[in-house]
């Protein structure tokens, strides 16, 4: 079981989770919450894709569509022109590309053209999402908890345990998953932090995050540039580059094997402090 929630099995690649690995994130969108519109043409996602290799990105991660509160749905067809020139022209770098897609239309053509990853923040809820993925026999998963959708996640969300709450949804993803043929090394688990959860709901889940590796698959965490930051701190999106790097570490104490970030220099150079002092053992 250690062996296995160590590696995470993809269309090309068996990724290495011995070590925390750094996601970077390409938004090839103008609305998401912290850099919407700025590499919303292919030329500029290919070009910031390349800078987040550069700096030490492990995984690039490839989102047409907003997933902020209260964003609005992106037709398919339109969400897969925003990303396909960005897949194809990262293809050849080496480096596993995720997709960050909700959509069974916008899957099916990623993983026809090769794509390593889907990360669904609906944890392949949507009618005929959970088929594809298991259509492609080698893909890997991403399937994250959310409370609603984006357009309803924050109105005034409740619950009893918080904890308990996200991890029988994702226990019970798993047993969907894998009931459907989709093996369970190539599936990862994300609490969804931010996703329909109050600061108080975000902080509570990162003290317990370790009892989530109890469903024996490796954990992915999103803290970066988040509004819970913003809470604790009192600073506007574009100044939680401090806050980013400390949640990213208490994450990755907490068991985290994968971290998603929009800085990923800063969280890399963070990270190779943390393993030379030995920290990450």
């Amino acid at each position: 079981m250690l062996e296995a929630m160590h590696t995470w099995q993809t269309t090309r690649f068996a990724i290495d989770l011995s070590r925390p690995r750094v996601m970077g994130i390409v938004n090839v969108t103008p609305d998401s919450f912290s850099d919407g519109g700025r590499h919303a043409d292919t030329t500029a996602a290919l070009q910031h894709a390349q800078r987040l290799v550069d700096e030490g990105a492990d995984i690039l991660d490839i989102g047409g569509e907003s997933t902020r509160p209260g964003a609005p749905t992106v037709p398919a067809d339109e969400e897969w022109a925003r990303i396909e020139g960005v897949l194809r022209g990262a293809m050849g770098w080496g480096v596993p590309l995720s997709v960050d897609t909700c959509k069974p239309e916008v899957m099916q053509r990623a993983l026809d053209l090769g794509a390593d990853i889907i990360n669904d923040v609906q944890a392949l809820g949507a009618p005929g999402a959970l088929d594809v993925v298991a259509r492609h026999p080698s893909c890997g998963v991403c399937v994250m908890h959310m409370k609603g959708s984006p357009a309803t996640m924050q109105d005034a969300p409740v619950y009893d345990d918080v904890l308990d709450e996200v991890g029988h949804f994702l226990q019970a993803r798993l047993q969907a998953l894998t009931a459907a043929g989709i093996e369970p090394e190539r599936i990862t688990l994300d609490p969804g932090i931010g996703f329909g959860k109050t600061p108080a709901h975000n902080l509570a889940l990162l003290r317990r995050q370790k009892e989530l590796l109890r469903l024996g698959r490796p954990l992915l965490l999103g803290w970066s540039r988040k509004s819970t930051l913003g809470e604790v701190t009192g600073r506007p999106v574009e100044q939680r580059l401090a806050a980013s790097l400390a949640a990213a570490l208490a994450a990755v104490k907490q068991g985290a094997g994968v971290v998603r970030v929009h800085d990923v220099a800063q969280t890399v150079d963070a990270l190779r402090v943390w393993e030379a002092a030995g920290l990450l053992d």
